[in-house]
């Protein structure tokens, strides 16, 4: 069969995902012709992303969040008016989506949470059936927890969701534990999607803290503890546009540009992981047997802290305390039942892409 892509190129967690789901299917005999990726004027693409599909990707504006610049998180008043005021472009994009999904020989669509894609099946259907996948349709779940929160901030959060899958076939949830189907949604739970270097990272228990970092403003946090306690040593990753590959603090911190080799290499071999709360990373993390700090930087994020924080596998704060993290490792223990669900994921997504 062949598969067609639509991603939202916003954070990391997307663009793993569907890598990861890429390798998956070619694994089987199926191929990802084509490849939409959402862009923003903000962050590009990482290189991993780039090199792994190559000249099968195109590009296309898409609507993306702002982070507030005094306590960054994601303002989230701004991020609609500036996303209004764009809206001209995001209709461009639309016709770009429905005109590559018609004009290619594709099976499938696969679309990662990217809000046109389900504009684009409720304005202009296109002829292929379309199935999502993310984390985030778990909040379509009726069992699903959510944390204390504004609830107007969480009906946003359920209305976009509910628009990125307008007219899908099925929903594909990525969960950290085993839920029942729903399927009068349409909506299947499902491992999460871990790449291959995941399962062969040789993990041990290093002196050092790995984490990664959404919107770079959270680095003088990072800056700020550090000269507090210049004895811990940090790796940590960030998306800066015009970032080096290293911006080395010190002898015990650096900031590397996203590299995903060289983040798992730092991740298998780290003794705990700190975060802005991406469910992908956080997945590979309890996969390794790490225990996390989460700073949700918005609404979505602060479901998945408080996620992680239910099932043990971490601790969330509104800002990089990393006391806090070192305070919960000895209560830290590694959920083996996790592992064996996430070496479950072939099976599932197999069957529900290729047999529905």
């Amino acid at each position: 069969m062949n598969f067609l892509f639509v991603v939202q190129g916003e954070g990391r967690g997307h663009l793993t995902q569907s890598i990861s789901l890429c390798e998956l299917l070619n694994r089987n005999g199926h191929e990802v012709v084509a490849v939409l990726a959402g862009k923003s004027n903000r962050r590009e693409l990482p290189f991993f992303f780039t090199e792994k599909f190559g000249n099968k990707i195109r590009h296309f504006d898409s609507p993306n969040f702002l982070p507030a610049s005094k306590n960054h998180k994601t303002n989230i008043w701004a991020s609609i008016a500036y996303n209004v005021l764009r809206l001209w472009k995001y209709q461009r994009s639309i016709l770009l989506i429905r005109k590559s999904i018609n004009s290619r020989n594709v099976d499938v669509v696969v679309n990662f949470y990217e809000l046109l894609t389900g504009l684009s099946y409720a304005v202009l259907p296109p002829k292929k059936p379309c199935f999502c996948i993310a984390h985030q349709y778990l909040f379509l779940h009726p069992d699903f927890n959510f944390p204390p929160a504004n609830p107007i901030e969480l009906g946003m959060l359920k209305f976009f969701t509910k628009v990125t899958c307008l007219n899908a076939e099925r929903l594909l949830a990525l969960s950290i534990k085993r839920m029942n189907d729903v399927p009068k949604k349409r909506l299947a739970v499902v491992p999460p999607l871990l790449r291959k270097e995941i399962f062969s990272a040789g993990v041990s228990d290093g002196d050092y803290l790995n984490g990664y970092i959404l919107n770079d403003n959270y680095a003088d946090e990072i800056i700020l503890f550090h000269k507090q306690h210049p004895e811990v040593a940090m790796h940590f990753f960030w998306d800066r546009k015009d970032a080096a590959e290293e911006t080395v603090i010190d002898g015990n911190l650096t900031f590397h540009r996203l590299n995903d080799k060289l983040f798992i290499e730092y991740m298998s071999g780290c003794r705990a992981y700190a975060t802005t709360a991406g469910f992908e990373s956080v997945c590979e993390a309890m996969y390794m047997g790490k225990p996390v700090l989460t700073v949700p930087t918005h609404i979505e994020q602060e479901c998945n802290a408080f996620e992680v924080s239910a099932v043990g596998a971490g601790v969330s704060a509104h800002n990089f305390e990393i006391e806090k993290l070192f305070n919960f490792i000895p209560e830290y223990s590694k959920d083996n039942g996790f592992c064996e669900w996430v070496e479950m994921a072939d099976r599932y997504f197999l069957k529900v892409l290729t047999q529905s």
